[in-house]
């Protein structure tokens, strides 16, 4: 009820004077008159949970097309999986390129770098002497002193200057594997005391390497001094001990005599990659089989995204006759043509194929409810021809009717999340409704306000106007009753 003050002393309050109830009859007319605003509050709600269920049936879309990109991706279908029969041995990697086949490999020999080693001295601070070591990478000759050294291709010698206050075993350790020379050097400590060890960082006949020492002060000694790390394989002696030659690994290939400077190798057989662990007393098979797990996978990867996607549409547009209430998307047009065009992609055959035809063929039917059921035994017996399966699912024909069934989702779902797509206009139509609906509100709203202040004069007038009435009649009453007593 409404009060207002009218001066000094004087109160007045909405049905005081008339005795109506005034908030209460306005509470029931605006009542009345908010029905339109509830609805279009009712309405964007609606239009609400239908843009947001756009944005989901898109998410479904964009990945059933990932999983279409998938199983219609040429690495997928030359996929391989290689198997090695001893893998404490040899290990067996693929990559595009990989033919189906299978192989006899016996390892002799593993690929190793040479290793050379000095005399004890008492510890890391021990010292030699100042000069230079000047190591070069190559190979030896055969023969015991080596018949020669020959330089590796490509390779220069690295020439290494110890001064002052770099001449203990620690410093010339650090100094050699500072410089890049392709050995590494480390300290080797034992009761006898701590030797400097130099090992070839990569493997193979062509890694070994030839050590030359020139002193700034020679005393005459090669066994002392700086000249103790001098390494010649071709001499009759030297002050470096080789406990380790250089040497390429030996094996055979289906009966094939090979040599590899390196314990992995690579496309020895296209695509294949092989790792040598250790030698081997008889042949290890190893194995290169089309990767149909692969394929498998990515299939049942498809049929998992079309059924979350058609289960999704189907109970967005159906119908409960129960509640009598209906999905968020029933009836919409744009939703009721993609689930139309998923089914019409099912229905029409491919001639991609000599060998299939359907879906069905291999064993992906379409189900009551609009999903597919996967027959495990017809689709293990369709990946035992990959090629032709390739073609039921992936060919990119010219026409519908001559691409496979994945490639025609792949374009209608390409073509829906375009930016012309029927997600970009469908979104962008939900909102400009949702954008009216929200400036009819704010009209609506500002108009009830108006409204309920018409309303609510109107009856404060009245009021006022009853309680002069009233007041009016209570006068006259007590005037008549006057006169009726001075008569009397």
């Amino acid at each position: 009820m409404a009060t207002s003050v009218n001066g000094v002393g004087s109160i007045s309050s909405a049905g005081i004077g008339s005795g109506l109830d005034v908030a209460n009859i306005l509470e029931r007319l605006m009542a009345v008159e908010q029905r339109p605003l509830t609805l279009l509050k009712d309405q964007a709600t609606s239009l609400n949970e239908r843009l947001s269920n756009v944005g989901k049936m898109q998410g479904y879309f964009s990945a059933l097309r990932d999983k279409a990109n998938a199983l219609t991706s040429p690495s997928l279908w030359s996929s391989t999986l290689a198997t090695s029969a001893d893998t404490s041995a040899v290990k067996v990697s693929t990559s595009a390129g990989a033919v189906a086949g299978s192989y006899a490999v016996n390892v002799a020999r593993l690929a190793v770098g040479q290793t050379v080693t000095g005399s004890a001295m008492a510890d890391s601070a021990a010292t030699l002497g100042e000069g230079s070591l000047t190591i070069e990478l190559g190979s030896w000759g055969a023969g015991d002193p080596a018949a020669g050294f020959t330089a590796k291709a490509g390779s220069a010698a690295v020439s290494i200057a110890i001064g002052a206050g770099e001449t203990s075993l620690a410093a010339i350790r650090d100094k050699i594997n500072a410089a890049g020379a392709g050995v590494t050097a480390t300290l080797v400590t034992d009761a006898s005391g701590t030797r400097l060890s130099l090992r070839s960082k990569e493997t193979g006949a062509e890694n070994a390497f030839r050590i030359s020492v020139a002193e700034t002060v020679d005393d005459g000694n090669s066994a002392s001094g700086l000249s103790a790390l001098a390494y010649d394989a071709s001499a009759a002696a030297s002050p470096m001990g080789r406990s380790t030659s250089a040497a390429n690994a030996e094996l055979t290939i289906n009966g094939i005599a090979i040599s590899s400077a390196s314990n992995t190798l690579s496309n020895v057989v296209d695509g294949m990659t092989l790792n040598l662990l250790k030698p081997t007393s008889a042949d290890v098979d190893v194995a290169v089989a089309e990767d149909t797990a692969a394929v498998k996978t990515a299939i049942t990867d498809f049929v998992g995204a079309f059924n979350t996607l058609a289960s999704f549409i189907r109970t967005q547009t159906a119908y409960n006759a129960d509640s009598k209430t209906g999905g968020a998307l029933q009836g919409d047009s744009a939703t009721l043509s993609l689930q139309n065009q998923l089914r019409a992609v099912l229905n029409e055959a491919s001639s991609a194929s000599s060998t299939w035809s359907r879906l069905s063929d291999i064993g992906l039917s379409l189900k009551s409810d609009g999903t597919l059921e996967t027959a495990d035994t017809k689709l293990t017996n369709a990946l035992g021809n990959l090629p032709e399966l390739k073609k039921l699912l992936a060919s990119d024909g010219s026409s519908s009717a001559e691409s496979g069934f994945v490639r025609r989702f792949k374009r209608l779902a390409d073509a829906a999340l375009g930016s012309d797509g029927v997600f970009e206009s469908r979104s962008a139509g939900i909102r400009a409704s949702v954008s009216r609906n929200s400036k009819s509100q704010e009209a609506m709203t500002e108009r009830l306000a108006q409204t309920e202040a018409r309303l609510r004069a109107q009856y404060s007038a009245l009021d006022t106007k009853m309680s002069t009435l009233s007041n009016l009649s209570t006068y006259m009453t007590q005037q008549i009753a006057q006169f009726n007593r001075s008569t009397g």
